[in-house]
């Protein structure tokens, strides 16, 4: 049986949920690649965009839309190491080379790194990198970079940087299309340094941006709909004004969305597959739960309390 996720990608086996790549305007986004352009993806945490990503990757690799060469990597661990410039694109390339060999199969990038950083120009490494990896196979790469505003200051800066300095050199020398992933809109994003706080630079930056898509929440429908495939597998039904109390209170949000259902849903004391009670506050929110007492989400008291309380 499926369940709402609440926490990592979305596994379609695995869960409950609106198919990624019909919630971005897929045909607009593959004409952005197919016209090699770099642009960004934005939204708040908790919202689907690695989902999102990765599913792009899945499709691109596909062969649907063309011989690609598509890799999604997220470069958030390079955030550990501030604006050590040296030491975050090591990690960069490190990260990047593991995924070439895990998704496309293809080691020459892990040889391309380890000479590039033989050679102790941290500030050109990812530049370097990318333009030898590019030129060694004649598919169309394109780069799926998630988490790019984890990074801070200078080392934001040199990535952002170095991945300009190539723009010129795409297709055939470097890659045709990139999306820059994150919590922020680059083009509106002032980069400081993290050592004085002071403004370096803003999103100039990154002023070969062709667009900056915003992923949304769901639609109404949306939030029917996946309710109506845990309805669907498991009989039990969500009452209406269950549906209309979900939608009040999350609006919604991705991860409000699964959170609530799956406390209606699962820790529901009636079991699993019961009907959905209709007694769901304004003021309930999805709680966490300690061994002693949780909370009921229908009329936000402790469940010691509040189990009779489930019974219709």
């Amino acid at each position: 049986m499926r369940f709402f996720n609440i926490a990592g990608p979305v596994v379609l086996g695995e869960h409950y949920c609106i198919r990624p790549l019909e919630r971005i305007d897929l045909e607009y986004v593959l004409e952005l690649i197919r016209d090699k352009e770099y642009f960004t993806l934005h939204a708040p945490r908790q919202t689907g965009k690695t989902s999102v990503l990765k599913a792009l990757q899945y499709h691109l690799n596909s062969g649907a839309e063309g011989n690609y060469r598509c890799l999604y990597v997220n470069i958030e661990a390079a955030e550990a190491w501030r604006e050590d410039i040296r030491e975050a694109m090591a990690g960069i390339l490190r990260v990047l080379a593991g995924r070439a060999q895990t998704v496309l199969g293809d080691d020459s990038l892990e040889g391309i790194r380890r000479e590039v950083l033989a050679g102790g120009r941290p500030a050109t490494a990812l530049w370097k990198s990318l333009m030898r990896w590019t030129e060694s196979d004649p598919r169309p790469l394109v780069l799926l970079i998630d988490e790019i505003d984890a990074l801070v200051g200078n080392t934001l800066l040199s990535v952002l940087r170095q991945l300009r300095s190539g723009y010129d050199m795409r297709p055939d020398r470097y890659p045709h299309s990139v999306v820059l992933c994150g919590v922020r809109d680059l083009r509106n994003y002032r980069i400081r340094s993290g050592s004085t706080g002071k403004v370096i630079t803003d999103g100039s930056a990154f002023n070969i941006s062709a667009d900056s898509l915003r992923l949304g929440d769901f639609e109404r429908a949306e939030v029917e709909a996946l309710v109506g495939q845990h309805a669907a597998e498991t009989g039990q039904k969500f009452a209406p004004a269950v549906l209309d109390r979900v939608w009040k209170q999350t609006q919604g949000q991705p991860w409000l969305v699964n959170a609530l259902c799956a406390e209606a849903c699962f820790k529901n004391p009636r079991g699993a597959t019961a009907a959905v009670p209709s007694r769901m506050t304004t003021s309930s929110r999805p709680r966490k739960s300690s061994s002693k007492a949780g909370w009921c989400i229908w009329t936000s008291s402790p469940t010691s309390c509040a189990r009779s309380a489930c019974s219709g």
